[in-house]
C-alpha cells in the first residue's frame, strides 16, 4: 500500500517538463508562467502625485505663488521657494518637492492662474506623493515559476514594459467516466456526476478538457475508444473516475493494468488509485465515488498539470480522531479568525458519497493515521 507521498511522486515522474509557449499578456490570465520574473523596473518608476493638487517646497503651509502646471507625462524642473506648482495625479513630482496638498484643501478651493497667489495649510512632509518603488523595488521576485497568473498580474507585467510572457501550456487532457449503470434513464441507473465535477476541476486549476469518453462494461469497446480519442485528440493525459477496484466490471483497470500499477494508497477517500500509461499516454486512475474523485483530483491530478495553492498549517477548530493505518483528507471551510490565525472548520461526514456536504468546503485537512487531535492543535490544509 503506497503513501500518500509516494504515490504523488509516481504521477509526478510520469509528466515531462510542461511545454513552454509565448503568448501576449492579455491572452495569458489564468495560466502558469513558465519561469520566475524579477522586477526590472521599480514601481513607481519615479515619485509621483497622488492627488491633483500643489506641490510645495516646504510643508509648513502659507502664501505661495503659482508655477506652472504639471500634467501626467511631463518632467517638470526642480521647485524653488515660495513658489507652488499645480500637479496632476500620477505626475512625476519635481525635486525639491516637501509635500501635495489637494486643490480642495486650498484657497481658493480651485487651480489658480500662473503667477496668482494660493494659499495652502500646513501638513505632514512627505503627504501624497507616491514615493519610487514603494510597490515593489528592482530586482525583487515579482512572480515565482508555476503561479497563475491573475489580472493583477498581467496588469504588473504590462506595467514593467513586458507585451508578452512565456507560459506553461495547459495539460489537455481526455476525461473517462461511466459504467453501465452510468447516465441511462432506469430505475437502478446513476447520473453521470463525475463527468461534469473532472471538467469543472479542471477550469478551476487550469487544465484544458480536450474531450470526454464514456465507458460501458466493455473492455474491447473502451479500447477502441480510447484508441480513436487519443488519434483524434492527441492528449497530455487521460483522467478517468471509476472502474479501478476489485468487482467484476473493473473495466479502467481491466484495459490499463497491463502497463501500470493499481492498488491502494493510505488515504480516506480515495484509497483505491491507479496510475498507468496506454499508447505512450500517461493514464490517472481516479476512483469513482465523487468525493473521492474530488479528492484525488485535487491531490494527485491538480498539483501535477495544473496549479494549485500550496499547502500550509493551519488550526483545527475541534476534536478529530484519525483512522487507524489510514491518513484522512476531510472537507474543511479554512478561513482566517479576527486575529488573522488560520483556521479549519470540517464540513459533512467524512463518507465518500457524501458529495453535497462539499459544496461550502474550501479545501482539506489532512489528518494522520492513528492520531488524536484537539482542538487548536495544526493540521495541514490543502486549498481548493
Amino acid at each position: 500500500m503506497r503513501t500518500y507521498e509516494a504515490h504523488l511522486a509516481a504521477v509526478e515522474a510520469a509528466f515531462p517538463t510542461p511545454r513552454v509557449v509565448t503568448l501576449p499578456l492579455t491572452q495569458a490570465v489564468g495560466l502558469a508562467i513558465a519561469d520566475t520574473l524579477t522586477a526590472q523596473w521599480d514601481m513607481p518608476r519615479f515619485p509621483n502625485s497622488q492627488m491633483d493638487g500643489y506641490a510645495l517646497p516646504h510643508a509648513q503651509g502659507g502664501t505661495f505663488t503659482v508655477g506652472k502646471t504639471i500634467a501626467a507625462g511631463v518632467d517638470a524642473p526642480a521647485l524653488t521657494d515660495n513658489v507652488a506648482v499645480p500637479i496632476m495625479t500620477g505626475a512625476r513630482v519635481p525635486e525639491n518637492t516637501a509635500a501635495i496638498v489637494p486643490v480642495e484643501h486650498s484657497q481658493p478651493e480651485h487651480f489658480a492662474n500662473e503667477g496668482e497667489e494660493v494659499q495652502v495649510p500646513a501638513c505632514s512632509k512627505g503627504q501624497f506623493i507616491r514615493e519610487q518603488g514603494s510597490d515593489i523595488k528592482q530586482g525583487t521576485v515579482l512572480i515565482e515559476k508555476g503561479a497563475r497568473l491573475n489580472p493583477a498580474a498581467i496588469g504588473t507585467l504590462a506595467a514593467q514594459g513586458l507585451k508578452e510572457v512565456e507560459i506553461q501550456a495547459p495539460a489537455r487532457i481526455l476525461i473517462l467516466t461511466g459504467g453501465s449503470e452510468i447516465g441511462g434513464d432506469g430505475p437502478a441507473q446513476i447520473p453521470d456526476s463525475n463527468g461534469p465535477l473532472l471538467a469543472a476541476l479542471c477550469k478551476d486549476y487550469g487544465i484544458e478538457v480536450a474531450g470526454f469518453l464514456r465507458t460501458n462494461d466493455d473492455p474491447e469497446v473502451l479500447r477502441r475508444d480510447v484508441e480513436q480519442a487519443i488519434a483524434e485528440h492527441r492528449p497530455d493525459a487521460i483522467v478517468s473516475a471509476g472502474g479501478i477496484s476489485h468487482g467484476k466490471f473493473e473495466v479502467v483497470r481491466q484495459v490499463f493494468n497491463e502497463h501500470g500499477w493499481f492498488g491502494h494508497v493510505a488515504q480516506q477517500p480515495g484509497g483505491p488509485q491507479g496510475l498507468s500509461s496506454y499508447l505512450g499516454v500517461p493514464v490517472i486512475a481516479l476512483p469513482g465515488n465523487p468525493v473521492s474523485t474530488l479528492v484525488s483530483f485535487r491531490l494527485y491530478v491538480a498539483p501535477i498539470l495544473g496549479t494549485v495553492p500550496k499547502p500550509y498549517l493551519s488550526h483545527v477548530t475541534a476534536a478529530v480522531e484519525g483512522l487507524e493505518g489510514k491518513e484522512q483528507f476531510r472537507r474543511a471551510v479554512l478561513y482566517h479568525d479576527s486575529a488573522g490565525i488560520p483556521r479549519a472548520q470540517l464540513v459533512g461526514g467524512a463518507g465518500s458519497h457524501l458529495l453535497a456536504q462539499a459544496i461550502e468546503a474550501n479545501g482539506l485537512v489532512r489528518i494522520p493515521a492513528d492520531s488524536r487531535l484537539n482542538a487548536g492543535d495544526d493540521v495541514e490544509v490543502h486549498p481548493f
